[in-house]
């Protein structure tokens, strides 16, 4: 086990080295959707990519959701297979999000062995992520509320 010290220089050096084997800007909070993000998750036993729609009006949330989720077939058959959707995600905060995500078990951030699987696994699976939405953010956008 690490210290608390020793394993946020161990991310540090594992984020650096990710930024460095694939220096780009992803789109990542860059969405002109008001609380929907694309993220990165790794910890010690998983790396995921992630959708998170953290829209405080539980009305909004499910609506982009639902616009995602019409367009599941094609996700997965053009992008990206063996995503989770998730309408309901309750994070450790108690805050309840919607989340679609695909994950690489295995692997973690300490094992520095991994470190090339995963920076290939994120960038394979965001990019593929941001294509998609960059093909289809007009219709997603396109939510009416009452």
């Amino acid at each position: 086990m690490y210290s608390r010290e020793e394993s946020q220089r161990i991310k540090r050096e594992f984020w650096v080295a990710f930024a460095e084997k694939y220096p780009r800007k992803w789109v990542l909070y860059d969405t002109k959707i008001k609380d929907f993000s694309f993220k990165f998750y790794v910890d010690n036993k998983k790396a995921q990519v992630l959708i998170d729609i953290e829209h405080r009006s539980d009305e909004k949330r499910t609506a982009y959701f639902e616009k995602l989720e019409a367009l599941k077939n094609i996700l997965e058959e053009e992008f990206i297979k063996d995503l989770v959707f998730e309408k309901n995600y309750t994070l450790e905060s108690g805050k309840t999000i919607s989340r679609i995500w695909v994950e690489k078990t295995g692997v973690g951030f300490s094992n520095k062995n991994t470190w090339d699987t995963i920076f290939d696994f994120f960038n394979e699976n965001m990019h593929a992520l941001e294509m998609f939405y960059l093909e289809y953010d007009e219709f997603i956008k396109d939510v009416d509320f009452l």
